[in-house]
């Protein structure tokens, strides 16, 4: 599966810093879509608390000022026909869980997997991300609804930590982002992770993965080592460790 030409874009955040929605990933979205004038299908299945609605009316002037049209795929009668007729896909930020349970939901999980490993663009961010991996496991989210499985789009073949932010605040006696990953990381071995500070991301070609943005990316491998992915760095994707075989992955609750 992995190794085809594909185009692939993931995002830490929609925003980075003080900066406005979007803001920071101007060229970032431009190595994707290569000032294409592609018409990108926007899924806003990961809006929980506004409408989809308004989370098309937030990202669509975004994409504009970048020279692309945009529209959200609820406004289709046919999910799968929409993906399947796409010239680039976006899936935006929110609760990954819910997102999950959507995608399945609409039945679209297959056909954006298949889109994608054709050659189609693909771009996420947080928790469009979080699904582009071979599972769920390393989101941030409260899981508030059950996805029939915890299986994901499986765009990439490693686990992607987004909004990854090292240690933590004063007075906070919960476990830090490293701590968590530690956790994943023991029980999951051989298995490794790629953390995104805000701001960063990952561009993949099914091959090949470059670290974008200006803070590095954090590869952990287990075991308490860790590797620094810097700026601008193109690595092999066999790299990192991702799972061996989820086709037999039980359902969330099994």
């Amino acid at each position: 599966m992995y190794g085809m030409t594909q185009r692939i874009l993931l995002m830490s955040s929609s925003r980075k810093d003080q900066l406005g929605y979007l803001e920071h990933a101007g060229e970032q979205i431009h190595v994707l879509l290569k000032h294409e004038p592609r018409k990108v299908l926007f899924v806003p299945f990961a809006a929980v608390t506004f409408s989809f609605d308004s989370y098309e009316d937030r990202v669509k002037p975004a994409f504009e000022r970048l020279g692309y049209s945009l529209e959200s795929i609820h406004h289709s009668d046919d999910p799968v026909a929409a993906i399947e007729q796409a010239e680039a896909i976006a899936i935006g930020g929110g609760n990954t869980f819910a997102l999950l349970k959507r995608l399945y939901d609409a039945d679209i999980v297959d056909a954006i997997r298949a889109k994608v490993m054709a050659g189609t663009p693909y771009m996420g961010w947080s928790a469009g991300s979080n699904v582009a991996c071979p599972t769920i496991r390393t989101t941030n989210d409260m899981p508030v609804v059950q996805p029939p499985t915890l299986r994901a789009l499986g765009l990439v073949p490693f686990q992607v930590n987004p909004h990854f932010i090292s240690g933590k605040p004063a007075g906070h006696n919960g476990e830090s982002r490293e701590e968590r990953l530690a956790e994943f990381l023991a029980i999951n071995a051989p298995e490794q992770v790629l953390a995104l500070p805000e701001g960063s991301a990952l561009y993949s070609d099914g091959t090949h993965g470059t670290v974008l943005g200006e803070r590095h990316a954090v590869h952990f491998l287990g075991d308490g080592r860790v590797q620094t992915l810097r700026e601008n760095e193109t690595f092999p994707l066999a790299h990192i460790e991702g799972p061996a075989d989820i086709s037999d992955w039980p359902a969330f609750g099994g």
